[in-house]
């Protein structure tokens, strides 16, 4: 994997957004929602950017009638990620500071 920063991914709701996609399959809207503490339109609005870089997939269903929408962050979007992450250590590294708070230099 090469570092690269990705301006996209880099904003802060985005980060939060895709950070937590990292660490799930598929994840409910429902339940980015209430983790990230957003809108309902600004999570909308937020995954409709991922998914046209390609970094997100979107499934919609129902389940007892009602609408439900789940969402899984891409091959794509998980290269990008991990791209993203490698480029912020070494920005930190190159600052002399440790990537987590523990690992004292």
């Amino acid at each position: 994997m090469t570092p690269r920063f990705d301006e996209l991914i880099h904003a802060p709701t985005r980060l939060s957004l895709v950070s937590l996609l990292a660490a799930t399959d598929w994840a409910d809207f429902k339940f980015l929602r209430d983790s990230l503490g957003m809108s309902d339109s600004a999570l909308s609005k937020q995954l409709t950017t991922l998914e046209e870089a390609g970094y997100v997939e979107i499934r919609k269903s129902f389940v007892a009638k009602r609408p439900r929408t789940s969402v899984k962050l891409s091959d794509r979007g998980h290269d990008a990620f991990a791209g993203h992450v490698a480029a912020l250590q070494e920005i930190v590294a190159r600052a002399g500071l440790a990537v987590l708070p523990d690992q004292v230099s």
